[in-house]
Parts: C-alpha cells; structure tokens; sequence
C-alpha cells in the first residue's frame, strides 16, 4: 500500500490543514516525476528510427538515461523535485557495458532518498488506527440508533431537551456514515491514484462527510446554548425557539458547504477536493468549526462557574440542589466530549505530531457518539424508568404480572 494511499486516508479525515501549493507534496512528486517521463519518452522516440551502437536511450522510471558508447560511464543527476523535499542533489551512475545498462550506483533510493514505501511500522500504525476508528464509528453508530428510537418511541420523553439530544444524536449517525462512504469512494482500490482520481460521486461523498462534521460542531454549540439558557433559566420553551435551534444546527453548515463548493468549482477543482492543503478557501469551513469550538469552550466555562454558583447551599433551595448536581455531573463527563481538545489542536500546523493527532481526532474522536449517547440517553434516570415502566406495562400484558405503581416523571417542556 503506498504512502500517499494511507497518509491520504486518515489526514483527509482531520480539521486543521493550513499549507502554501494547491497539490499534496506527494502529489507535486508524482506529477513532476510523470512530466520527466513524458520529456524522456518523447527524446526516446525521436531517437528510435536512428542505429545506434551501444547503449539505448531508456527512463527507469526516475531517471532519463541517454544514448552512451559501450565502456560509457553515465553519471546524471537526481531530479529537481527530490531535493524540494530533502534539500539533497544526489547522483546516480551507470555503466554501458556490451550487454547493456549495468545497474545504477548508488541505488536510486540511496541517491536520491527515495522511499518507495512507508516503513513497516509506520504502515502497521495507520492500519491500525483504519481499524480502530472503524470499530469505534460501528459501535457508536449502532449505540446511536438505538438511543434514537428510544427518545423518540417512548411518549413522555418527548420533550424540548430531548428534541436538541436527537438532532446531536442525528449527526453522530450521519458523521459515521459518511465516513463510511468516503472510506467507500476514495479508498476501496488500492490502485487509486488519488492525484488524479476525481468524480462525482467521490466529491459527493466529500461534501457529505464535510457537512456531517460541520453539523455535528453546529449541534453541540445548540447543546451548549441550550444549558447555558437552561440555567440561567432564560430558555424559551416555545417551537420557534426550537425551529431556531434547528436552523442553526442543520441550516448554518448547508450555507457555508455551497460557498466552499462554489469556490471549489471556480477556483480550485483539483483531485477529489479531498486535498486540502495550503488552500485558502477550506477556511469556509474550518472558520465556522473554529469559532464554534472557541466559543463552545467559553459556554462551558460559564456551565461551571454557574453551577458552582448555584451549588453553593446558601444560593439555593434545599429540594433544587439534586437536580443541580445531576445537572453537574452530566454537565462536566461531557466537557471533554464537545471537542475540547480541538482549541489546542485547531491552531496548529497539520503535519505537527501526527500520531497524537490520529489518536484523538479519529481513534478517540470515533467514540465520542457512544459516549454521548450512553451519558445523554442510557444513563438518563428519566429514560431508564420509563423503560423499566414500559417493560413492565410488557410482562403485566404478557403474563399478568401486576407491576408496582409508579408515577410518570415530569419532562420539562412536553411538545
């Protein structure tokens, strides 16, 4: 598996490329190199119809050799693109011996530093990280579903709260899925060339997974609005609140995915728009994820210092203090769920400690939905006693097992 496949298939996945070209380096390598080939080719084929004696004029797929007389050394010099990227000149010799070309000394990837492969253990690590992150979307996409149909099949939890834990729900599902997909167009065939690989349903699949991910941010920002509101007691509990909340959640992202598909088209249609780097306009997208981000964190930063408030007992009433230490826990076992880490990574160069990055932005990063949904749904008290209400409303149908009373809980804001 190339190096341009792996790296391609997990960084086109991250948020924060910030570069200076419009082609991938490996990109700019592959073409450089193709466009020497075509020279050589073409000095080859002008010099077919001519007898030569000796040895003939070949391209060894890095290095274009010329015409030499037999007991010819040929030394010829590495190509320009290599030292772009090692700042080395390096240079390759053969021999024309009676019997042909003799092999080059020093070897190309000596000469030149040319890595035809990643390291094993480098591969090994990307592999893994595919496979954990794939593992970590199934599960969080399979926990999801479920959440969803339990808020929305059961009456009583339906409620304005719930309402805003759907849609975030939602995104988790959509994110999964279209990473899924674009796993599906971009990195299915190993022979890809993903320098020059561009199609419809491959740039679908790209503005798709970008409008999951900008979603999902857009609907923890809701969550975030919606806490802040909820303590301070200032929450509007009437359908247009919420129609805003959704147009903010669902709406905002379709407006600044067209923009950056506009500038895509007119002005940078390269590849599968999966290549990002060093292009200007992919801030139509990473500007709105960075400030929902940074303020995001300033929402929850004024979640504790209410709830600390509120939590003192001399501020607060004797039969409230529960339900603000539920509110509490719930509050600060999300904090690092809403994409906390993303103020420190957002703000630095993409190729800066890759490892760290993959770990949190797509291993951990991928089970960041089950985690959501076991914290918003599953451990949810309201939630677990209308289930266990509905399971034994089941067995007293069933088999006439005559369940214990139990009073339905209050939801704020029934709709």
């Amino acid at each position: 598996m190339s190096c341009l496949h792996l790296r391609g298939m997990l960084l086109t996945l991250c948020l924060a490329p910030t570069a200076l070209s419009t082609l991938h380096p490996e990109c700019e390598y592959i073409f450089q190199l193709e466009k020497e080939e075509r020279h050589c080719l073409q000095h080859v084929a002008a010099q077919a119809n001519r007898s030569h004696e000796g040895c003939r004029p070949f391209w060894d797929a890095v290095i274009c050799w010329p015409h030499a007389v037999v007991g010819e050394m040929v030394a010829r010099v590495c190509p320009e693109v290599f030292s772009r990227f090692k700042n080395i000149t390096g240079t390759v010799s053969r021999n024309c011996t009676s019997e042909g070309w003799s092999r080059p000394f020093p070897p190309h990837h000596i000469a030149c530093s040319v890595d035809d492969d990643i390291p094993e253990t480098e591969e090994s690590y990307f592999v893994t990280v595919k496979l954990i992150y794939t593992i970590g979307y199934s599960v969080s996409l399979v926990v999801l579903v479920v959440a969803v149909l339990i808020l929305l099949l059961f009456r009583r939890l339906r409620c304005a709260r719930n309402f805003i834990h759907i849609q975030l729900f939602m995104t988790f599902i959509l994110k999964a899925l279209a990473v899924f997909i674009k796993d599906a167009a971009l990195f299915s065939n190993d022979d890809i060339n993903h320098c020059t690989f561009s199609t419809f349903s491959c740039k679908s699949s790209v503005v798709f997974c970008h409008y999951c991910v900008m979603a999902n941010f857009f609907w923890l920002l809701v969550e975030a609005l919606y806490l802040n509101s909820l303590l301070l007691s200032s929450f509007c509990h009437s359908r247009r609140c919420l129609w805003g909340f959704s147009l903010l959640g669902w709406g905002v992202p379709v407006l600044f995915i067209i923009l950056w598909i506009g500038s895509r088209v007119y002005f940078e249609d390269t590849e599968c728009w999966d290549i990002n780097e060093d292009s200007p306009y992919w801030w139509i997208i990473k500007g709105p994820i960075v400030v929902s981000i940074a303020v995001n964190f300033l929402l929850f930063t004024n979640i504790i210092r209410i709830l600390i408030q509120k939590l003192n007992p001399r501020l607060i009433q004797f039969n409230n203090s529960s339900q603000y230490r539920r509110l509490t826990k719930s509050t600060l076992l999300l904090i690092p769920l809403f994409g906390t880490h993303y103020v420190f990574f957002n703000f630095l160069p993409d190729y800066f400690s890759i490892s760290l990055r993959l770990c949190l932005e797509l291993c951990l990063g991928s089970f960041q939905g089950f985690l959501v949904a076991i914290l918003y749904c599953f451990l949810n008290q309201e939630v677990q006693k209308e289930v266990h209400m509905q399971w034994m409303r089941w067995q007293e149908r069933s088999y006439g097992v005559v369940p214990p009373a139990a009073k339905g809980s209050q939801m704020d804001t029934p709709f």
